[in-house]
């Protein structure tokens, strides 16, 4: 059997990027076959991704691209953050966001299908999750094409924000992009918040007064009219739709302005957005590290 070297080991790594001890095993299976071993690598690391793709992904980032008028959102999940850090998972969700703005895939499927330099996106993830260990999702992208313009924003990695504006000042639209990213808005305008949002927040404000009701009665003051009630559950909406709505927040940078009254002021319009928050919606996995180790100890003494 051929001694198999450092030197070979290293070889194989530079070629494959895997692990060192993954290299080493193929090597050794291989019995010192360089290019047999890189086939060994393929189809384990191939395996390795194929076991992980049934783990949560709830950590990871959000990436932008835009070129001229055309532009893209994604977010790619991990399991952990830590991975949500590497290099080479960065410019993965970069490259995912470039394709999807020059090619227009219509969901995850075409977009995996795509060539990513000599191999398909889907094939450059596995290899990834290969060399990681770690699952690795595309959870949702956007594509945006507009005759206006575009601006982006990204809150580290795990906030990203893309506008759709019309307006000299390209600051304008940049400023509207990081004030999403800070205040959060469901929609542009109050009437485009959905129905059963605001049903939601009237409910909420129904069981307050009712608990504001009965704290009187307790305390023996006389109940408000259903006038008076009507009135507070819709000044409870109102104030609840100014918060959530684009042109009705304060602007972070001037709270003095609203963001209708800003971009009133620039001459620019603002056309829609869109926000990615990663996680967001998804049901993250929380572990019980001192009953996983006791049922390790327990399986240990059997």
């Amino acid at each position: 059997m051929a001694a198999i070297t450092a030197a070979m080991v290293g070889e194989l790594r530079a070629k494959t990027d895997a692990p060192m001890m993954e290299c080493k095993k193929a090597l050794t299976e291989a019995e010192g076959d360089m290019g047999r071993a890189e086939e060994i690598l393929r189809v384990k690391l191939g395996g390795k991704a194929s076991k992980a793709s049934a783990r949560v992904t709830a950590e990871g980032v959000v990436a932008t691209y835009i070129a001229g008028n055309i532009g893209a959102l994604v977010e790619i999940n991990s399991e952990t953050d830590f991975v949500a850090k590497n290099d080479d998972f960065l410019a993965m969700a970069n490259l995912a966001a470039k394709l999807i703005a020059e090619n227009n895939p219509a969901d995850v499927a075409a977009l995996s299908a795509l060539d990513a330099g000599g191999q398909t996106f889907d094939e450059l993830r596995s290899a990834l999750i290969g060399k990681i260990g770690e699952n690795m999702t595309v959870r949702r992208f956007q594509r945006f094409e507009t005759t206006g313009k575009l601006a982006s924003y990204l809150h580290g990695t795990r906030i990203g924000v893309m506008v759709e504006y019309e307006g000299a000042d390209e600051q304008v639209g940049k400023d509207v992009a990081m004030h999403i990213a800070a205040m959060k808005p469901v929609a542009l305008s109050a009437e485009q918040v959905p129905a059963e949002m605001i049903e939601k927040e009237r409910s909420v404000a129904q069981l307050k007064a009712q608990e504001d009701a009965d704290k009187a009665a307790a305390e023996g003051k006389p109940a408000q009219s259903p006038e008076i009630l009507a009135k507070r559950l819709e000044g409870s909406v109102q104030k609840y739709l100014k918060e959530v709505s684009l042109l009705n927040q304060a602007f972070v940078k001037n709270d003095k302005q609203s963001i209708e009254q800003m971009l009133k002021a620039a001459n620019t319009t603002v056309k829609g957005f869109t926000m990615y928050v990663v996680g967001e919606g998804i049901e993250k996995k929380v572990d019980d590290f001192a009953a996983e180790v006791a049922a390790q100890m327990a399986a240990n003494k059997q």
